[in-house]
């Protein structure tokens, strides 16, 4: 069993299954870390399968994690439930309500064409059990897609960043008990579509500065990363440029990151935690957002090196065999206040203070 995270490379549980918390956050409380995702271990071509429901892991090093099992379980008996397999669920967020006691998950629900809603439980206790108390919510009567959700620790405010489908993304705050949105919210980084729209928002704040690291909208095939810096948690937000700067493959390592997490226990560690949704495709794939944009300018698309592999790993990857996805965890560094994300072959939170 390694003592290091190993990005790219498959991880396993402390029971040699692989971890299945994709598109997933960490939650810190009373010493131990809980990973949590949507689990793809049934999501093979061909299965009709996006999801089997939510999982959850625990650890106290962010390196050997123990599988709790399914948090939010799949409903087997209903094709219309938000929560059965064939139905778009992905990207869970769980933020705890200090006012209420609950612990509040949010999902993303893909629907027919462009239509993407909000799903939103609640539960007693953080491994749950969740119960369904919003279904079909179009926040602010917006189609809400990739998203990210957070608590202002001084405030107790939640806030929604979440892109309205296909054109600006959205910071809306959050009602008392974090189940709607009040009405309150911006708009940043319009964009007239993909693969240009902003996406996969991810938020961190580090001395007084609010980031936030999005991706362009590719589908599961990997694009560069945007990191933009803003004063407050509705900006204005600047776009500071690529958040993965050393990657000559402008692909973010291959991989797209869900979520920024701050380790509570050491002193300037911010992890981006990333998903490789298609661990097939070739180190020498082209930039597919260059290509898009190619395309759209009249000029011919770039190729790789092998155009035959790449053909081969498209076509593979067109059958979204994300249960063998794996994950890219790269720890944030710093030039002053400027963030940027480096390759690393292997690393511990150990190494940091």
């Amino acid at each position: 069993m390694t003592d290091v995270i190993r990005p790219g490379q498959p991880w396993l549980d402390t029971n040699g299954n692989r971890i299945q918390a994709h598109g997933g956050s960490i939650f810190y409380e009373n010493g131990v870390f809980t990973w949590y995702g949507e689990n793809k271990e049934h999501t093979t071509p061909g299965s009709g399968n996006w999801h089997w429901g939510v999982r959850a892991y625990t650890s106290t090093d962010l390196v050997h994690w123990e599988d709790r099992g399914l948090i939010i379980p799949p409903v087997l008996d209903d094709p219309d439930s938000p929560l059965h397999p064939a139905q778009g669920m992905d990207r869970p967020h769980i933020i705890f309500n200090q006012s209420t006691g609950k612990y509040v998950c949010w999902l993303k629900v893909m629907g027919e064409g462009h239509e993407q809603r909000s799903t939103v439980l609640v539960a007693d206790a953080l491994l749950g059990p969740y119960e369904i108390v919003r279904a079909g919510l179009q926040p602010l009567g917006m189609n809400a897609g990739d998203f990210d959700l957070l608590v202002d620790p001084a405030t107790g405010t939640a806030y929604y960043y979440f892109e309205k489908v296909h054109t600006d993304l959205i910071c809306a705050e959050l009602t008392e008990d974090y189940t709607d949105v009040t009405g309150e919210y911006s708009s940043h980084f319009p964009h007239p579509g993909p693969p240009y729209t902003r996406e996969a928002p991810a938020h961190f704040e580090r001395n007084g500065i609010h980031y936030l690291i999005t991706s362009g909208t590719t589908g599961y095939f990997p694009n560069f990363s945007e990191v933009a810096a803003g004063p407050t948690h509705h900006g204005p937000f600047e776009v500071l440029g690529d958040a993965h700067p050393h990657d000559a493959s402008r692909t973010s390592y291959r991989s797209q990151v869900s979520a920024v997490f701050r380790h509570p226990q050491k002193k300037d560690l911010y992890i981006a935690l990333g998903d490789r949704w298609l661990p097939q495709l070739p180190d020498d794939m082209p930039d597919v957002y260059e290509s898009v944009a190619s395309r759209a300018r009249g000029e011919a698309p770039q190729m790789p090196a092998d155009p035959t592999a790449m053909a081969a790993a498209m076509a593979a990857g067109s059958g979204e065999n994300t249960a063998i996805a794996d994950y890219v965890w790269l720890p944030i560094r710093f030039d002053g206040d400027r963030p940027y994300i480096e390759w690393l072959d292997e690393w511990s939170p150990d190494d940091f203070d």
